[in-house]
């Protein structure tokens, strides 16, 4: 008697409105409709499976033009781990070193207290057509490029502060798989730009520029401290849970009041231990 044939399940392709609900409740907790389809289009230009999370989407100040004041925008942009999966389908990866930390430094940045390394050193191997190991070494300097609290703070923002080596070691061997793989692409990752500006010059730390007063950005007024308690009685709890994190609140509230430094790092302390970005 013949066995009988095995049906093969063939999973139902999903609507794009739909795939889009499930994301936003679950990948990208809290962002932005529109930012979550312009997640899809990314994807599917690149071929990229969204359920995967190889992207992330980065919220990055725009400044104003022509009289415009400026404001929050959400970039869709590459994670470490995309160009991790791309390096590897070369199939010629070989490998990386374990990162290289630089002298400790204990500074303080606009008000906050942070140690953070020197430096970090990574180096990405890769196997080429003769068989030869070649080896392609990144050297990042922390100062140039962690991400601040808020556009007018030189001091750091949560995850920047807690985790001022692993972070600094995501941008080093970014930089490392960039030079090693120059196909995967030139984008700067997640990582690299959170926190960051489009137009950003070098950061001035100086002990003049932190005692700077902050400006605030044309066409927006200060959170009162009334609409600041009402909006933390809001996030409070998704912060907490690691259903959103604190940066994305201070970016979406960026584009309506301007925080001050208190009211930021109020938000920035309900921050879940291991929260990451959207």
């Amino acid at each position: 008697m013949n066995a009988p044939v095995k049906q093969t399940e063939v999973m139902p392709v999903i609507a794009e409105a739909a795939l889009v609900e499930v994301l936003s409740g679950s990948l990208y907790p809290g962002a932005a409709h529109n930012s979550v389809v312009m997640v899809l289009a990314y994807c599917k230009a690149a071929q990229l499976d969204p359920m995967l999370k190889p992207v992330h989407i980065v919220p990055i100040w725009q400044k104003g033009q022509a009289g415009q004041a400026g404001r929050m925008v959400d970039v869709v942009m590459p994670g470490i781990g995309l160009y991790r999966i791309q390096a590897a389908r070369t199939e010629q990866y070989a490998g990386m070193t374990e990162p290289e930390y630089g002298p400790e430094i204990s500074a303080k940045l606009g008000g906050v207290d942070v140690t953070y390394p020197e430096w970090c050193r990574v180096t990405v191997k890769r196997q080429m057509a003769s068989g030869q190991i070649a080896e392609f070494t990144a050297n990042e300097r922390w100062l140039e490029n962690y991400a601040t609290a808020s556009k007018d703070s030189p001091a750091p923002n949560a995850m920047w502060k807690r985790r001022a080596f692993a972070q600094l070691a995501k941008c080093a061997e970014a930089q490392a798989l960039r030079k090693a793989f120059p196909e995967v692409g030139s984008a700067p990752t997640s990582d690299e730009m959170e926190g960051k500006s489009f137009d950003e010059a070098a950061r001035d730390v100086s002990p003049a520029a932190s005692r700077a007063q902050p400006k605030e950005p044309e066409g927006l007024q200060s959170c009162d401290d009334d609409k600041f308690a009402a909006n933390m009685a809001k996030y409070r709890a998704p912060i907490e849970t690691g259903k959103i994190t604190a940066a994305d609140v201070i970016a979406k509230l960026g584009t309506k009041y301007t925080l001050s430094p208190e009211q930021i790092q109020q938000i920035e302390s309900l921050e879940a231990i291991e929260g990451e970005h959207a």
